[in-house]
């Protein structure tokens, strides 16, 4: 299986990336996860981009607050899936950085989730994963399923207190 690369432009990004690794581990694909800044460290920035394919990378998620060009930067520096996770910061609420990651130019695609979006980054990752993978895909089928029945259980417990 190719794994999910995830990139943050600070570790002050981590309880968002927290999410996705936690939810990666949860159905059993292999990531890494590394700092590297669009702005302070471009040239590692750009090298793992580059090199992701060959280092057996099949996704890339890019977690970044306020101007938020690192997905952009990833995504001009590769052909892989790039996902950006636009992180909340104190300017703003984070709708700069989602402006900044959503607002790619033509031709440099990054798909980007909700702001602190950590959990489906990674189910996104695992859904262009499972394009080529069957036990990814029926994972995902039967998460779908118990997220599915954990709210019927909800409704249930509701219907029952009023």
């Amino acid at each position: 299986m190719k794994k999910v690369g995830i990139v943050m432009g600070s570790d002050s990004d981590l309880p968002i990336v927290k999410k996705a690794t936690d939810t990666l581990k949860s159905m059993g694909v292999p990531f890494e996860v590394h700092v590297y800044s669009a702005h302070r460290t471009p040239a590692e920035a750009k090298d793992f981009a580059q090199n992701a394919r060959q280092n057996g990378f099949g996704v890339i998620i890019a977690a970044a607050g306020m101007a938020a060009h690192l997905a952009g930067a990833i995504a001009a520096n590769t052909t892989l899936p790039v996902i950006g996770i636009p992180c909340k910061s104190s300017n703003l609420d984070g709708i700069d950085a989602l402006l900044s990651t959503v607002q790619m130019p033509s031709g440099i695609p990054v798909a980007t989730v909700a702001i602190n979006g950590g959990v489906n980054a990674a189910l996104l990752s695992c859904q262009i994963l499972a394009l080529e993978d069957s036990e990814l895909a029926d994972k995902l089928v039967a998460k779908r399923e118990a997220d599915a029945k954990a709210v019927l259980e909800k409704d249930r417990n509701i219907i029952s207190q009023l």
